[in-house]
């Protein structure tokens, strides 16, 4: 992926994506995959994984990514905030429900799924439990842990936390095969199918390097298998990710 800096990306109008560069982030490809299906065209801005990215700061206010920056609007950080900037921009294909209650599950879920404390968050800090074992990856950990609440005692809870989660995910892509629906939400796609499917393919079984090349030391620590992950793993949820990349999305990832 092409990617511009930050001075060069405060000169340009349009929509600018701020990036991790070289590693798939999941909130960053999420957000990607979302703009892809809406057709959503942007530049990429360049953030480096952990360092203090100092200039993106004085920019944004915050060092990580994504951060969506559309013309002279406000600064969208949040997984939340990027949607429904997408759904502003192109409301077609619409991918957050018109029905209150549909709506409200749809956000419910997804904050379960990429929200703080949820799967993801969790399955981070089992990465950050990883990284802590590997030679000259101190630095890296420290500033990542702290940013991230890294403990030893949260990372011991981090299985338990995203078996619970899983479970109620998988149940309720079994509720809807049921009623005849590939899809979380009713019969159709929703931001939440793009964010369980990147998300499943980068930090739960990922996909193979071809398909995701990523660094080494995190493709390790994420296909570790834990025993309370792989009981609540329903097949069902890896089967929705690899139709909702078939169908929707595309391979392999660029970063």
């Amino acid at each position: 992926m092409k990617y511009i800096n930050v001075e060069d990306a405060k000169k340009i109008d349009g929509m600018r994506l701020v990036l991790s560069v070289g590693v798939p982030g999941p909130w960053g490809e999420s957000a990607k995959a979302l703009f892809h299906v809406k057709g959503i065209s942007y530049t990429a801005v360049v953030q480096i994984p952990g360092a203090e990215n100092t200039d993106l700061m004085e920019w944004t206010g915050q060092n990580g990514a994504p951060v969506a920056i559309y013309n002279d609007e406000r600064f969208r950080v949040s997984w939340e905030s990027l949607i429904w900037l997408a759904e502003e921009i192109a409301p077609d294909p619409p991918l957050i429900p018109s029905d209150a209650r549909e709506r409200a599950l749809m956000f419910g879920l997804l904050r379960e799924w990429v929200g703080e404390n949820g799967l993801a968050w969790v399955r981070r800090l089992q990465l950050l439990d990883g990284v802590n074992a590997i030679p000259d990856m101190e630095e890296l950990f420290h500033r990542l842990g702290e940013k991230y609440g890294y403990s030893k005692e949260e990372a011991s809870l981090a299985e338990g936390k995203a078996a619970s989660v899983l479970k109620m995910l998988c149940a309720e892509l079994q509720g809807q095969k049921g009623r005849g629906s590939r899809y979380y939400i009713g019969q159709r796609l929703s931001a939440l199918d793009i964010y369980s499917a990147v998300f499943s393919a980068v930090m739960l079984h990922p996909l193979s390097h071809k398909d995701i090349p990523m660094p080494g030391g995190m493709r390790t620590a994420y296909e570790k298998t834990f025993p309370l992950i792989e009981e609540a793993l329903d097949p069902i949820l890896l089967d929705h990710r690899d139709y909702i990349f078939k169908t929707y999305l595309k391979l392999p990832m660029d970063f």
